[in-house]
């Protein structure tokens, strides 16, 4: 189990989260078929798996909607229908559709499909299996990550004091994963390939060119990828409750 994990800002630069405006839009990534969550997946989508009285997808809208943020763009493509009824009226925030039932799109090209959507400035991505008990500040007002359920690994980076970032090394072992949430800024997309591609192919390259950048998270994180996974959650749940 790693110690901690990371979340990701890509800029030109670090800078104090103070001195940005606080992203109004997002991108929720909700179009993965979730294999590993098999059996529930086989009749419903992931972001719609229930972690003690709540879909997974519902703890990351509601926590875009605390740190100000206005719309949400959500790609489908398994059981796609299902998420659609689900958040369908919702108002904080509003919520988009990005329609993947042709072709899946991976977490590059899906974030990519929806750039006219985003705009021009800084956006939240969060994973739709991605949540979190927070700590003394809400991790989306500072990026931040910190100890972990769910994952099991070597981790992806080392974190330097003014928060860059390098990728680890083939038989290197890291303390810091990333935790699904972060901001990105669209020009990360500039020359981006057509059609599906992974996201993590555009933060190697920002890593390589200086500009990627991490938190660290206060608070627990939990990634739910697995059965076994959800009572665990629940039960780290309960007891951040009591």
């Amino acid at each position: 189990m790693s110690e901690s994990t990371t979340a990701i800002l890509e800029d030109s630069r670090p800078k104090p989260r103070t001195a940005q405006a606080a992203p109004r839009r997002a991108m929720v990534l909700s179009a993965g078929i979730g294999l590993r969550m098999r059996p529930l997946t086989d009749r419903m989508p992931k972001p719609l798996v229930r972690v003690g009285d709540r879909a997974l997808i519902d703890y990351v809208l509601d926590r875009l909607a605390d740190a100000g943020v206005e719309r949400a763009v959500v790609n489908v493509h398994h059981f796609a229908d299902q998420i659609m009824r689900h958040v369908d009226g919702r108002q904080r925030p509003h919520v988009i559709i990005s329609d993947e039932r042709e072709q899946l799109l991976d977490t590059g090209g899906g974030i990519a499909n929806s750039l006219g959507t985003l705009g021009d400035d800084p956006f939240f991505v969060v994973n739709a299996d991605t949540i979190w008990i927070e700590g003394v500040r809400p991790n989306l007002e500072r990026l931040a990550t910190a100890t972990s359920i769910g994952y099991e690994g070597r981790g992806d980076f080392a974190l330097a004091p003014d928060g860059w970032l390098r990728r680890r090394g083939e038989r290197e072992i890291v303390p810091f994963v990333y935790a699904g949430a972060g901001i990105l800024a669209p020009k990360l997309f500039d020359n981006a390939p057509a059609g599906p591609f992974s996201l993590t192919r555009l933060f190697d390259r920002a890593e390589a060119q200086g500009r990627l950048y991490g938190l660290r998270l206060e608070g627990l994180w939990m990634h739910v990828g697995t059965p076994a996974a959800i009572a665990e959650a629940e039960a780290a749940i309960i007891a951040s409750a009591a």
